[in-house]
């Protein structure tokens, strides 16, 4: 981790830095991130205004009670352990730094976290709490879904086992360029962000999210107006063409407009802002895989580079690039997206979907 450019964590409008805990009592301890039980200070990240633990933002969701205070926080079970800490240490130490009592549902039951004090402030300031412990543990959950686009119609699918195909014929004996690192041509498809959905609400908030987002986003943005997509060229993310990990097809609007990347970069926005989203880039990438080394080692794998964790065997992509660099994979009309679930095949070989809305 840089430690000058620490990972941000997003709770609503507010960013949060996620800054390494150092023990001065034990110099080889690990950084953030390398030991499980470690202790993470988070602190506010000034983005257009400076957020503060104890903001008011979070005063909507506290209600006054007889005895002073009260808010309940939606919180999957997977991580009231990490609420409750060792020995129910975290725990404890939030309840005593906030004058609050913190109820949570025993281990593997679902329900609410119940937070009460004597004082607004230190309720507010333990719900922040909270949320932010679940929001850095939800960036460690692999994710359960993802929002995509499908490529896998008749000609674009046709035209990607004639670049395999070629690319076998011409390439095969290049390092690590072998059948098994190809896509299938089922699954071909645009990937706009994943999700951490751990029960039934979040992915009931993910549909809704995603219904809210075809009436007020995508169909204003669109006007009604065909997205009539090539996939054309091919791209990859480092530096080396000799040692590449994933390759891409570049996506492009016929009519040349940026209409797909903004209504992409927006869809991206929403569900970030709803928590059930982590930013990786500034901007969706446009392209769909078609060969990951990583499937060598599992044909699933089909996530972004940045959320993989599993070691890799790179291929040299040289002559792949030089002889099929322009490559034209054909046109498709996207005309749904789909809010899929990772590991999963439906009837068509693409995809189960959780929800799926009609752009157009």
């Amino acid at each position: 981790m840089d430690i000058l450019k620490p990972p941000l964590l997003r709770i609503g409008k507010r960013s949060y830095r996620r800054n390494p805990f150092i023990s001065h009592s034990d110099p080889q301890q690990p950084e953030w991130g390398e030991k499980e039980e470690m202790e993470e200070e988070v602190s506010p990240v000034d983005c257009s205004t400076t957020y503060m633990d104890e903001d008011c933002a979070l005063d909507a969701h506290i209600t006054a009670t007889n005895n002073g205070f009260r808010t309940s926080v939606s919180v999957p079970s997977a991580f009231f352990g990490k609420i409750i800490g060792p020995k129910g240490q975290k725990k404890g130490q939030i309840e005593k730094e906030t004058k609050t009592k913190i109820t949570i549902p025993k281990i593997g039951q679902e329900g609410d976290i119940v937070i009460s004090g004597s004082e607004k402030q230190g309720v507010s300031s333990a719900r922040s709490r909270i949320l932010l412990i679940v929001a850095s543990g939800r960036q460690k959950q692999p994710f359960t879904h993802f929002l995509s686009i499908s490529f896998a119609v008749p000609q674009v699918k046709d035209k990607f086992l004639q670049f395999k195909s070629e690319i076998l014929k011409k390439c095969g004996l290049d390092r690590g360029v072998e059948e098994s690192i190809f896509q299938n041509p089922d699954k071909l498809h645009l990937t706009i962000g994943t999700l951490v959905l751990l029960n039934r609400d979040e992915l009931q908030q993910a549909i809704e999210l995603l219904k809210q987002c075809q009436q007020d986003t995508i169909r204003p943005m669109l006007e009604g107006k065909p997205l009539d997509a090539h996939l054309v060229g091919i791209e990859y993310m480092n530096d080396d063409p000799s040692e590449v990990d994933v390759l891409y097809a570049k996506v492009e609007l016929e009519d040349r407009s940026d209409r797909l990347q903004a209504v992409a970069n927006r869809l991206m926005v929403r569900f970030v802002a709803s928590g059930l989203m982590q930013q990786q880039y500034d901007r969706v990438k446009l392209h769909v895989t078609v060969m990951n080394s990583l499937m060598r080692k599992d044909p699933r794998a089909d996530e972004p580079v940045m959320l993989q964790r599993k070691p890799r065997e790179s291929f040299d992509a040289r002559n792949v690039i030089k002889l099929f660099g322009k490559y034209d994979f054909g046109r498709c009309s996207i005309n749904t997206l789909h809010l899929a679930v990772r590991y999963s095949m439906g009837k068509d070989g693409y995809y189960e979907s959780a929800a799926k809305i009609q752009l157009n």
